[in-house]
């Protein structure tokens, strides 16, 4: 037994440890999904090492190396902790906007499942996330509902479509790293007069059976920060990240969009996966200007994806500055490196994504 919670505690050390790496293969990536797992068995290894383990030298090892990363996991965690409830805006003229971003699945065949769940949940604005022509074709109805939409029907798990009751002032489809993934920039005009832009994201994720780095997802996620912060308009980006609200790209996409991290304080909003609880991870993500206030942030019920759908509340106060102090600042170094992910997401030729 000793020899076991031994061998595991130096499993899970070597896990932690191997983000701190910049390597951009999967093996050194994935890892940064599983901090909320790796924390909760390094803390039950700890215990087991120190029921059955010998107190030697290599004891007082590893343990001190699991309490620290124990202690460094908590602190990434810590800024998403409700610890008060969040200041609402005293404002009730704001007209409240809902969005919903969902990761449907191409192949979940549950059309039914999801048209009633959007009819039940009345968002303004929805995102379908690898939506394909059968998708499409099955939520036709709904534009009757909402007759404003952007559609980028892909075979290759990346299509993507949008879906509004709000006029769309102005609409482009990007991609900024490979012509087979999408973004969209989607600007609107409430009949209030109030602008504001939803930017919807899903680059390729890291994994053994998907892109064998994260060199196109950490690329393709630079460019839509640069082009976040060039926008000038109060925006929201929405969508599945394929990285975890934690991670350094996360950190990066922040500091050069100079966004906001929607779940700062408001909790983890695990979205992944949604049918295996054991490895949930918060990779649906928002960020939003400083302009834009979120009133509630949840992630919704089952559609039979593996994903769950995350929404937003919010509405726009262009004359309210109180979130300023939110923005983060982006150093020469990253500036550096930020142009290197880019560089790197273009030259990367993936050979496992079909049309």
């Amino acid at each position: 037994m000793s020899l076991f919670f031994i061998v595991l505690s130096l499993l899970l050390i070597t896990l932690s440890l191997l983000p701190f790496f910049k390597n951009q293969h999967w093996i050194f990536r994935v890892p940064e999904f599983l901090k909320i797992q790796l924390s909760v068995f390094q803390l039950i290894a700890s215990i087991g090492l120190f029921i059955f383990a010998a107190k030697d030298i290599l004891f007082w090892l590893i343990l001190l190396f699991q309490v620290i990363l124990i202690i460094y996991h908590a602190s990434l965690f810590a800024r998403f902790i409700k610890f008060k409830p969040k200041k609402k805006l005293q404002i009730k003229s704001l007209k409240e906007i809902k969005v919903i971003s969902a990761n449907v699945y191409q192949f979940n065949t549950e059309f039914k499942k999801f048209k009633k769940f959007i009819r039940k949940e009345k968002p303004d604005i929805f995102v379908t996330i690898e939506s394909n022509k059968d998708w499409e074709f099955e939520l036709r109805d709904l534009e009757i509902e909402y007759p404003y939409n952007e559609k980028v029907t892909l075979e290759n798990t990346y299509g993507m479509h949008l879906y509004a009751k709000i006029p769309l002032h102005k609409v482009s489809t990007h991609y900024f790293i490979a012509d087979d993934i999408p973004s969209i920039e989607a600007h609107f005009k409430t009949e209030e007069g109030e602008e504001f832009v939803v930017f919807c994201v899903h680059p390729p994720p890291p994994s053994p059976t998907e892109e064998r780095t994260s060199k196109e997802r950490d690329g393709d996620l630079m460019c839509i920060a640069k082009r976040a912060k060039k926008i000038n308009k109060p925006t929201l980006v929405i969508g599945d990240f394929n990285t975890v609200a934690w991670s350094k790209i996360s950190k990066l996409f922040q500091k050069n969009s100079e966004l906001i991290d929607g779940r700062t304080g408001r909790g983890i909003l695990a979205t992944y996966h949604a049918k295996y609880w054991l490895f949930r991870a918060p990779l649906d993500l928002i960020f939003h200007s400083t302009t834009i206030f979120i009133k509630e942030l949840n992630v919704l019920e089952y559609i039979g994806s593996d994903h769950f759908p995350i929404c937003c509340i919010f509405c726009v106060h262009t004359n309210n500055g109180s979130q300023e102090k939110q923005v983060e600042t982006i150093t020469k170094e990253e500036k550096i490196e930020t142009a290197l992910f880019i560089e790197k997401g273009k030259k990367e030729d993936s050979k496992n994504r079909k049309d």
